[in-house]
């Protein structure tokens, strides 16, 4: 759904601005920005109004789109990480491509009515039960590109190599098996194979843009789809973590994306137990094993991040590595409190991500991270609005492999997200102390590439409860 093409915001969050400016023209044509103007008086133009604070697109730089089915199944359980994941596997184990291409559309499209205009699959659920391949070997990752298309968004899928259970090698079993490939030589032929189409003719691409350098957000490099246009999905990879991936096959992986000119994503350190374990098969931790691999570096985020050393946090920021948080899911698995501002101090990239999707809102991911820092060190005031919405928006689509995307400036792409500043959580609010109060409840509309998908808090193609509601009762729950 297209829509127009000069909008007058009420308040407009511009690059390099402390605070909201007040009255600013927008202009775009071909879904890049054309021409921003600050002070045009309300009604002095031919323009769609858009009353509140509008942002730039936000990037969902960590997510796995099946997980949104546990959400409030899992609670008062008990356990932790591990005996959650047993409850993970029950859902991963019942999803075909047509189930997974509802339940990620309907979770993609809840995304766009959160801002979110970008998001990156963290993909490991790649084959049938019991390991078989389907007839088309990346039957999955084509229902997640058709997915995101489908519910307006783009796309990183982030195809992940996933090998073995444990740090010392032992094999993959029960609903595993769906994830594996064999070795890294195997996961790179199928990946390498795949060509993202989607059923409406949309452009895609198969690497990534010209990122912004370390200071910025990650630097993706220079791949193939650079000049692609306004293509809405990236293909880049994924080590799953180093009990997944053995150390001898690292390599391969991190070889690939460069390859490619795309991102590389890692879980690293989410669990202490997982710390312990590479200790001691390895006799390092997860960071130096990746770091003696090669797989650091600015192409690299590392996500999650919680339990490192100083050493870890030294490895990480001399080599330009990000690092995505997710608070809201590291708080619901009791995974810890991650070093944000010391990972940030030492030189890594902040994005943010929902991973589990216990709740889809990166106003309260972008808060998370502040509110651990201030829980971690009992003192306030780490991070500046502007360096959360940064996180929450640049530095992600950076992360993600998208050059000129989340910012409002003169061709970037034209991506714009307006929250209300008249809600019960807003009102009274000054727009530069937004970021601190609206939820994801509070956007109006939303644009990707210059098209309407949000507009007045309804998303423009589906009923996103009614779709979320069919398409999780249709793989059970758990």
């Amino acid at each position: 759904m297209t829509g127009p093409v000069r909008y007058h915001a009420e308040y407009a969050w511009l690059p390099g601005r402390p605070v909201p400016d007040a009255d600013v023209l927008i202009e775009l044509a071909d879904g890049r920005f054309t021409g921003i103007t600050v002070g045009v008086p309300a009604g002095s133009a031919d323009a769609y109004r858009l009353s509140g604070l509008t942002l730039p697109g936000l990037a969902n730089t960590h997510s796995h789109a099946f997980h949104r089915a546990l959400r409030g199944r899992t609670e008062g359980a008990g356990g932790s990480f591990w005996t959650w994941r047993d409850r993970m596997y029950e859902v991963a184990g019942r999803l075909d491509p047509d189930s997974y291409l509802a339940l990620a559309r309907a979770t993609y499209a809840e995304m766009a009515l959160a801002g979110i205009t970008c998001v990156g699959e963290f993909h490991y659920l790649h084959h049938a039960p019991g390991g078989r391949r389907y007839d088309d070997p990346n039957a999955m990752s084509a229902a997640l590109v058709e997915a995101a298309s489908q519910a307006g968004i783009r796309l990183t899928l982030l195809d992940t190599c996933y090998l073995t259970a444990t740090v010392d090698g032992q094999p993959l079993t029960g609903p595993q098996l769906r994830f594996g490939d064999g070795d890294a030589g195997r996961w790179a032929d199928r990946a390498g194979s795949f060509t993202p189409t989607t059923s409406s003719g949309t452009s895609t691409g198969t690497g990534s843009g010209s990122g912004n350098s370390a200071g910025s957000g990650n630097s993706a490099g220079s791949g193939n789809s650079a000049s692609t246009g306004n293509s809405t999905v990236r293909v880049g990879a994924a080590i799953h973590s180093v009990r997944a991936v053995p150390a001898d096959q690292i390599p391969v992986v991190a070889g690939w994306a460069e390859e490619r000119g795309g991102p590389l994503h890692v879980h690293l350190s989410e669990q202490p137990a997982e710390n312990e374990a590479c200790l001691a098969y390895h006799g390092r931790t997860p960071t130096a094993l990746l770091a003696d691999a090669g797989a650091l570096g600015p192409r690299t985020t590392a996500v999650h991040a919680t339990h490192l050393t100083d050493a870890d946090r030294a490895l990480l920021g001399g080599s330009g590595t990000g690092a995505c948080l997710c608070p809201t899911t590291e708080r619901d698995l009791a995974d810890g409190i991650g070093p944000a501002r010391p990972l940030v101090d030492a030189g890594c990239p902040l994005s943010l991500g929902s991973d589990s999707h216990a709740v889809l809102d990166l106003f309260e991911e972008a808060r998370g991270v502040e509110a651990h820092e201030r829980l971690r060190t009992l003192r306030r005031g780490h991070f500046t609005p502007a360096e959360l919405l940064h996180a929450a928006a640049g530095a992600g689509h950076a992360a993600l492999g998208w050059a000129g995307a989340g910012t409002i400036a003169v061709g970037a792409r034209a991506d714009l997200v307006t929250v209300r500043l008249d809600s019960a959580r807003t009102a009274g609010v000054p727009a530069a102390g937004a970021l601190g109060a609206a939820t994801a409840a509070d956007v109006t509309d939303v644009l990707v590439d210059g098209r309407v998908v949000v507009r007045d808090g309804r998303h423009a193609t589906l009923d996103v409860p009614a779709a979320l509601a069919e398409a999780i009762g249709a793989v059970g729950g758990s």
